[in-house]
């Protein structure tokens, strides 16, 4: 008998490389970024002076690169996640990692974005699938992603 990791493999491989779907709408708020701004301690103008910020090519503030990019975890929870067989037996799901991140727009202040995903890979290790979405961020009314970032998650199962 197979086991739960191995059930959900053959579920996941066979997803590889289909469109998850888009998830729903974030308003990036000042609020938001300045409060970013203070935990990272990264207040470079762009982010937090809107007068200032004026007078770059962005004409106004611009959410940090890495604030979107820890947006991820909100915006992927509003895209169907598929079969739920796939999530039999699971016992925990964890960060593992990014093989490539790219900021290609900014995002300014008050604008919306949302998360497009792919299912990119799955990998069987043990009792572990390494899960590799593609996550393409967009802004809208923008012409180009945001953000394109190949996400990798773990998740155990028991």
């Amino acid at each position: 008998m197979p086991s739960n990791a191995e059930t959900a493999f053959e579920l996941f491989k066979a997803d590889v490389g289909k469109d998850e779907g888009t998830g729903d709408w974030l308003e990036i708020t000042q609020e938001m970024i300045n409060a970013f701004a203070d935990v990272t301690h990264d207040h470079q103008f762009i982010h937090v002076d809107p007068e200032a910020a004026k007078a770059t090519p962005f004409g106004g503030t611009i959410a940090h690169g890495f604030l979107t990019l820890s947006m991820l975890t909100k915006l992927v929870g509003s895209v169907p996640q598929g079969d739920p067989a796939r999530f039999a037996g699971i016992a925990m799901g964890v960060n593992y990692g990014f093989d490539k991140v790219r900021f290609v727009a900014p995002v300014p202040s008050g604008s919306r974005i949302r998360v497009s995903t792919t299912l990119a890979n799955a990998v069987l290790k043990g009792n572990n699938i390494d899960i590799t979405r593609t996550c393409t961020v967009t802004v809208e009314g923008g012409d180009k992603p945001a953000l394109v970032a190949d996400w990798i998650t773990r998740v155990v199962y028991s």
